[in-house]
């Protein structure tokens, strides 16, 4: 038996649920806009990373150097500017948010995509073909499962946040540290930790986005919305980036020739 009472009007109840219905649905199409996004994203990497692996291009990225260990390709002065390159074009997104226009917002992520995969080539010619593409399947699959648990978990992920940055900071630090010890164990510690960490941010970012979604379109027009599921996929796809590249450090397996 229930006790409660619903003193709004039908009229009221039923614009109410009309209001909800709509709200569900404008996020669907928001989330559907951010994957794909992220999707097109990952799709234009990997296409211009195997362009410039597998062609002529390889040329203007990479040279071979003789060393005593045997023939080692290192990058040219262009392939050196197309991998720092990426941390540019996210600065100039992250700060530039409020002043980019959504066309331009739209051309800074393609051609971020692109740099990132003249950046991303050489791990196509340190690790096999076939390595590449499983521990890209199993990134995929691990991003899928923990992306839809913080899209639909009742639990608040947002005090994650500040944990996930303490681990992005320490992350960074190791890195430059270990390539003056160049520290086996310390190269472990620093994977297995990077991969928990954009594990973490992949459940973090998919809940953000779905929380903060009925915030912005209370006053957001279509313009501003379609910039953010930019940003938004902009998250996603450096989360994945990120999770795939650990990942390969602990199951790519290396060309004979390194």
């Amino acid at each position: 038996m229930s006790f409660g009472h619903d003193f709004r009007s039908p009229s009221a109840a039923a614009g109410w649920n009309t209001q909800a219905g709509a709200l569900d649905a404008g996020l669907r199409a928001y989330m559907l806009r951010v994957y794909n996004w992220m999707a097109s994203g990952l799709l234009l990497t990997g296409i211009v990373a195997y362009a410039v692996a597998s062609t002529s291009l390889r040329n203007l990225f990479f040279q071979p150097v003789l060393t005593a260990g045997g023939v080692v390709v290192h990058p040219t002065l262009l392939g050196g500017a197309a991998m720092i390159a990426p941390l540019a074009f996210v600065l100039v997104m992250s700060f530039g948010v409020n002043r980019l226009s959504r066309q331009a917002a739209q051309g800074l992520f393609w051609v971020f995509c692109a740099t990132m995969g003249a950046s991303l080539s050489s791990i196509l010619l340190v690790y096999t073909g076939v390595s590449v593409v499983r521990v890209f399947l199993i990134t995929a699959c691990m991003f899928a499962a923990t992306s839809l648990w913080g899209y639909t978990t009742k639990a608040n992920l947002a005090k994650m946040g500040s944990f996930l940055m303490m681990g992005l900071f320490g992350l960074m630090i190791a890195g430059l540290v270990n390539i003056f010890l160049k520290s086996p164990a310390v190269y472990f510690v620093y994977s297995a930790v990077g991969v928990l960490v954009f594990t973490g941010f992949s459940a973090f970012d998919a809940q953000r986005i779905r929380v903060t979604y009925p915030q912005y379109a209370a006053y957001e027009g279509p313009d501003e919305a379609a910039k953010r599921s930019v940003y938004d996929a902009l998250s996603l796809y450096l989360n994945f980036i990120n999770l795939f590249q650990f990942l390969l450090q602990f199951m790519g397996v290396r060309n004979s020739n390194d």
